[in-house]
C-alpha cells in the first residue's frame, strides 16, 4: 500500500470512529455475529493474545474476558481511546503499534487475532505482515483473522484495481465526505499458499454469509 493509500485509510477510519459500531448492527449480520463471538473467544480462551487493529475493541471485549492476558494494538489512537473503555477490556492493554514493525516490547504472545484487517492489508505487503505478527508469537500458537465477505461489496462496490492487484472501495462518511479505502477479498488458494509459505498448521478457512475467518497454529 502507498503511503497515501494508507493515509486516506487511515483518515477514513480515525473520523469514523465514533460511530463503527454500527456496522455491526445490520440485521442480516446478527446471526453470523452471534456465532463469532461464542466461537473465537472459544478458540482463543486461556491464550496470552495480541490482537491488530483493534479499532474500537468490538471483538475484542468478547474475546479479551477469556484471557489471562490481552494487548489490543491499532495503528490510531482515536478508536483505542473508545476501546479503552469497553467493559470487558478493564485488564487488557491498549497500545499503538504499527501492524508491519511490530516492537519487541509488546513480549510473545500463544494467541493473535486480526478482525477486519487483513483485507486493508495490501498484497505484496501480506508477508511482511505475517513476518512481523509471527515474530511476536511462541511456536505452536493460534491465530484467528476476521474479515468480510464479498457481500459487503452490495453496500460498498469495488471501484479500482491496481497494479499490483489491489482493489478499493469509495466510502461514505456521515459528513459527506468520501474515501478511498484498500480493501481485497482474498481467495483460499491466495490463503493456502501463505499457508504453504509459512509453514503453517491446522489451517481452516470457514465462509459465513457475511465473514470468512482463517484459522491456523505456528509450527512448533
Amino acid at each position: 500500500m502507498s503511503q497515501l493509500a494508507a493515509h486516506q485509510m487511515h483518515a477514513y477510519y480515525a473520523q469514523r470512529a465514533p460511530y463503527y459500531d454500527a456496522v455491526y448492527e445490520q440485521p442480516e449480520r446478527q446471526e453470523d455475529i452471534a456465532f463469532l463471538r461464542q466461537h473465537l473467544a472459544d478458540c482463543l480462551s486461556g491464550r496470552n493474545v495480541l490482537e491488530i487493529a483493534c479499532g474500537t475493541g468490538y471483538w475484542s471485549q468478547h474475546i479479551a474476558p477469556r484471557c489471562p492476558h490481552y494487548t489490543a494494538t491499532d495503528a490510531l489512537e482515536e478508536p483505542l481511546s473508545l476501546a479503552r473503555q469497553r467493559p470487558g477490556l478493564a485488564h487488557a492493554q491498549c497500545l499503538v503499534a504499527d501492524a508491519y514493525a511490530l516492537p519487541e516490547s509488546l513480549g510473545r504472545f500463544s494467541g493473535a487475532f486480526a478482525g477486519l484487517w487483513f483485507s486493508h492489508v495490501a498484497i505484496e505487503r501480506r508477508h511482511e505482515f505475517f513476518q512481523s505478527l509471527h515474530a511476536r508469537l511462541e511456536p505452536g500458537a493460534r491465530v484467528l483473522l476476521l474479515d468480510n465477505s464479498e457481500r459487503q461489496c452490495v453496500d460498498h462496490p469495488l471501484v479500482e484495481t491496481d497494479a499490483h492487484g489491489n482493489t478499493y472501495q469509495q466510502r461514505p462518511l456521515r459528513d459527506g465526505s468520501r474515501h478511498r479505502v484498500l480493501k481485497n477479498f482474498p481467495s483460499d488458494a491466495e490463503l493456502m499458499a501463505l499457508a504453504t509459505a509459512f509453514s503453517l498448521r491446522e489451517t481452516r478457512i470457514q465462509r459465513l454469509d457475511n465473514f470468512w475467518f482463517f484459522d491456523y497454529q505456528l509450527p512448533r
